[in-house]
């Protein structure tokens, strides 16, 4: 947690992303008297037997007392905790793997190049939105899978109940390229200057917001990648304006950690943990993990509001203000008003978060409409748009399948 000096700042900028200070969290050892109920501690990292924790877990008082051992390491801890053996029926893992690689070939087939955070298209091999597929095409495969108690314990402990499940498959080939050193979901996903945007009071809460997780398809050994991990970095209050920073870079490039995993283990950690997957050296696996990110209920607003009939109604008394002079900010103020300035949740097979120089987020509704004021498009241009957005997951739920582009402009 913040110290008490760093809590009363309101804004970060830059200026605050002090190397030193990351350096004093990241170095501190984490002490496995801390954790009585883990296997061990290695390279700073908690280690669980999950059999173990399910004996544990059988009492009301002793599933609590778990639990708070969980939050205990991921917010003030190591942020990060490895579960040996957290599925430990290898049938349900290879049922689950086959339903993967079957998303993968459909995919494939239809010529259709899926996006990745930092990877090219195609390089690797990434099903979006892998969830509900998986629950449409093969529920019983799905509902052994889900039915995991341990992902129960560690979403519950962290979020609460009623939490969301998503999740994407991603395959990382030999010689797949490792990431760049990020922070994940929601505010890891912005672009420096939207982060900055908001106060620390955010930055603060960002993180409890998500749980990151993933769960290992095959045993995955050092060569083959598995995910680099900066211990205890989940406590750097600047950290989501500090990432992309050279000096930080260079920092987890030199100091991160990384962990072999067998196949069943699952690795759940800190969404403000530094982190990102590994180089596969190896010339023969083909590491594949599910990555699973499980949101708090309370991500929502509390009323409904049809932003699209908004942003079309307003669009004709934006153009003709600006025409008239209103300056950039008071044009602005109204587009925030408008329209969606979040652009998830969304069809991230039809728009991919590809672009790590405007963030890991897609356009919203807000950068559209925008981008229309600006470029002043004629208003037909944008009814189509945000129609063609909108009809993509409208689509895709209501046909539980990847759809096209070309699709969507026909609606």
């Amino acid at each position: 947690m913040p110290s008490p000096a760093t809590a009363k700042r309101t804004w970060l900028t830059e200026a605050d992303c002090d190397l030193g200070a990351l350096r004093s969290l990241v170095e501190q050892k984490t002490d496995i008297g801390d954790y009585p109920s883990a296997a061990g501690v290695e390279q700073n990292v908690v280690l669980y037997d999950s059999e173990r924790l399910r004996a544990l877990a059988v009492t009301a008082e002793g599933r609590r007392d778990i639990q708070e051992e969980l939050i205990r390491a991921l917010l003030d801890g190591p942020g990060i905790v490895v579960l040996k053996g957290a599925f430990p029926d290898g049938a349900v893992v290879d049922g689950a793997s086959d339903a993967f690689r079957a998303l993968i070939e459909e995919e494939r087939a239809s010529s259709a190049a899926r996006g990745d955070h930092f990877a090219e298209p195609g390089a690797n091999d990434r099903v979006w939105n892998a969830l509900d597929k998986v629950a449409v095409r093969t529920p019983e495969v799905f509902a052994d899978y889900y039915a995991n108690d341990i992902l129960e314990l560690i979403s519950e402990a962290w979020l609460g109940p009623a939490y969301q499940v998503t999740s994407q498959v991603n395959v990382v080939n030999p010689g797949g390229a490792a990431q760049n050193v990020h922070r994940d979901y929601h505010l890891g996903f912005l672009s420096q200057e939207r982060a900055a945007a908001y106060p620390a009071h955010v930055h603060r809460l960002s993180p409890v917001l998500t749980l990151q997780g993933a769960v290992a398809h095959c045993d995955m050994p050092v060569e083959s990648g598995p995910t680099l991990y900066l211990p205890h970095s989940q406590k750097y209050e600047p950290g989501y304006l500090a990432w992309r920073l050279p000096r930080f870079v260079e920092y987890f490039d030199a100091h991160h950690v990384q962990l072999p995993l067998d196949k069943g283990d699952a690795v759940f950690f800190n969404p403000a943990l530094f982190h990102a997957a590994g180089h596969n050296r190896s010339t023969g696996i083909r590491r594949m993990a599910n990555l699973l990110q499980v949101s708090s209920a309370f991500g929502r607003a509390m009323e409904t509001v049809d932003r699209e009939a908004m942003a079309n109604a307003l669009f004709p008394v934006l153009l003709r203000r600006k025409a008239e002079g209103a300056s950039e900010d008071w044009l602005r103020r109204v587009v925030a008003a408008t329209a969606e300035g979040y652009p998830f949740p969304t069809d991230l097979d039809l728009n991919p978060p590809v672009s790590a120089d405007i963030g890991l987020a897609p356009p919203s509704q807000a950068d559209t409409l925008w981008q229309a004021v600006t470029e002043g498009w004629a208003p037909e241009r944008l009814r189509k748009d945000l129609q063609a957005a909108a009809a993509s997951r409208a689509l895709s739920l209501r046909e539980h399948r990847p759809v096209q582009l070309e699709e969507v402009r026909e609606v």
